[in-house]
């Protein structure tokens, strides 16, 4: 039986994105995705690159190693990622202080400029004037999710990794137990994102990893045109992340729901005409809990239509995925001291943005060299 340098669990953005690293490092390298088409947070994401928003020197620092990143990634991975920059239109409320809202944006590394009524409706046509007071307006950096994973995974098998779809069932002391066999390595990192939890919790191993139910609906491609990606200023899911996750302990209790779900009404179309329009954010303790999805769906469109009107009804479907995030908006990463061999790599508050410097430092620190921002965020 051959025995990998590592094994990683879990083919979203942060695991195919670490195999490629670790594999084009020089190391065996085995990836496990437990589904043929992946249902992971990656895929029903924006494809957002919120370059602009690092408040410390260490998130500063890894967004512009990102922006750097992506402007090189689809010739290094030979492949179009549909990377490109458009305007980010966060829209304020009417029922929001304008001032106090632009100022609360003053500490990221590139603020966001404010706009008029008239200014953000000439932005984007679409927008419902009477809905807002006003928006923040910034350059955002934008992705096809789908087809970055795709170009990950693809350049991690020519570099001479292998990838199984199968599921992981248990975490083993030289490896991990699967559905279809027993895999054997010298290092796992787990990369299962809102699963990550339950994995670990499985041999024993208790990290403070937690998870959101997130709910969009994505559109066929259509004729309407959205010029921006629109996104709420006043985010209430961090909001929700930090309330939910005050006692550990809860998380604990399955079925749990901890804080009220929140809606983010927002919006982004691809480059072929297909729209996401979401999003609900639901803190509850099962990653396996059930969602109605109907009321979930009305009341998803009941919120995009104050604020677009035109993309209330289009023809649709509703999606669910799990959305990794830890308590203090800095990733889990580094060896469990629990587990010899077991590694995570999971909560990223700003993924797609910092997963690729990260992965990059990951893979060489786990070759043996010094890495200062890998060692300040070792956990």
């Amino acid at each position: 039986m051959k025995t990998y340098d590592w094994i990683v669990v879990g083919g979203g953005i942060t695991g195919a994105t670490l195999a490629y690293e670790l594999a084009k490092t020089g190391f065996s390298v085995l990836l496990l995705e437990q589904y043929k088409t992946p249902q992971n947070a990656t895929c029903y994401s924006y494809g957002g690159l919120a370059y602009w928003s690092g408040t410390t020197p260490l998130t500063r620092q890894l967004c512009e190693e990102a922006i750097a990143r992506y402007h090189i990634l689809s010739q290094e991975l030979d492949a179009d990622i549909q990377f490109r920059e458009l305007d980010l239109l966060l829209t304020i409320s009417v029922h929001d202080d304008l001032e106090a809202t632009g100022a609360s944006y003053n500490h990221f590394a590139i603020p966001p400029r404010l706009l008029s009524v008239q200014e953000a409706c000439e932005l984007e046509p679409l927008l419902n004037r009477e809905a807002i007071s006003g928006a923040l307006t910034v350059k955002h950096g934008h992705i096809h999710p789908e087809k970055t994973i795709i170009a990950y995974i693809q350049a991690f098998e020519r570099a001479g990794g292998e990838t199984q779809i199968t599921q992981v069932l248990q975490i083993l002391k030289d490896g991990v137990k699967t559905t279809t066999a027993t895999f054997h390595s010298a290092n796992v990192v787990i990369c299962a994102g809102g699963l990550s939890r339950q994995l670990l919790k499985s041999v024993g191993i208790s990290i403070k990893l937690y998870f959101t139910h997130a709910e969009i609906i994505e559109t066929p491609p259509i004729d309407v045109r959205l010029r921006t990606l629109v996104m709420p200023a006043n985010l209430q899911r961090f909001q929700l992340e930090a309330q939910s996750t005050q006692v550990d302990k809860l998380w604990d209790e399955p079925g749990k729901e901890l804080v009220p779900p929140i809606l983010d009404a927002g919006a982004i179309q691809f480059q072929d005409g297909s729209l996401r329009l979401g999003q609900i954010s639901r803190a509850i303790a099962d990653p396996h809990a059930k969602i109605n999805s109907e009321a979930s769906e009305k009341w998803l469109r009941k919120s995009i239509g104050q604020v677009l009107p035109a993309l209330e009804n289009l023809p649709g479907t509703w999606y669910h995925c799990l959305v990794a995030f830890s308590s203090n908006r800095l990733p889990l990463i580094g060896a469990i001291p629990e587990f010899k061999g077991v590694h995570i790599f999971s909560g990223f508050s700003n993924p797609l943005v910092i997963v690729p410097p990260l992965a990059q430092r990951f893979a060489k620190f786990a070759s043996g060299k010094e890495d200062e921002i890998i060692t300040a965020l070792l956990n």
